[in-house]
Parts: structure tokens; sequence; C-alpha cells
């Protein structure tokens, strides 16, 4: 799993795990997981709530996988899938926001901005 959890997260891994994130049914499986906390769900109960199911499904959570957004665990007969990436999550916000404004102009004071 990738370690993406420092603070001065690098523009090329923040680049790798947002293109994990670039399809619109892996970022749902990944919102699913979010939602369903810690304990994770079940493949058949993650892909009937995302929507997506198969081999399609299989293929995401690889991707997902590699990334270090979410772990797969077989349980018996059947696989539990997590988000155990909350860290990362929470990396990948701060490196959008880090910088928020840094390039913006100032007020002058008297100025009016109306």
């Amino acid at each position: 799993m990738k370690n993406i959890t420092n603070p001065s997260l690098s523009l090329e891994q923040a680049a790798s795990t947002f293109a994990a994130l670039g399809s619109e049914q892996r970022l749902e499986v990944l919102r699913t997981l979010v939602r369903a906390g810690p304990e994770g769900l079940r493949i058949g109960e993650l892909g009937a709530r995302a929507g997506v199911t198969g081999s399609t499904l299989t293929h995401h959570m690889k991707i997902l996988s590699q990334a270090g957004l979410v772990r797969q665990q077989r349980q018996g007969r059947s696989i539990l899938c997590a988000a155990v990436a909350f860290d990362e999550l929470q990396a990948l916000s701060q490196f959008l926001l880090r910088e928020c404004c840094a390039d913006a102009s100032t007020p002058h004071e008297g100025h009016d901005h109306g």
C-alpha cells in the first residue's frame, strides 16, 4: 500500500491517487465504502450499493487497492472490502487546500470592492 500520509504530499503522489479516482464508478465505489465505515462491506453488498458488479467492480477495486485507498480481505467464502485510507483522503484534501489563497491579492485599506 502506498504511504501518502505525509502532509507534504508530492505532486506525483497526489496525481497518482487522483488518477485512481478519475472514474465516476471508482469514485462511487470509494464513497460507498467510506459511508460504510471501517467495517466495510462484503463485495456483493458493495456492488449492489454502488451499482457496479462483476468484473467491472473487481477491476475498480484493483485500481483503488493499488492506490492504497481500499483493501480486500477474504473471509470464508466471501470478500470483505473496506476503505482504509481515511488519512490518505485527508492528505489529498490538504494537498489541494494547503496553499489556499496564497496568490490572492489582499484588499487595500479604504479600497471599496463592492
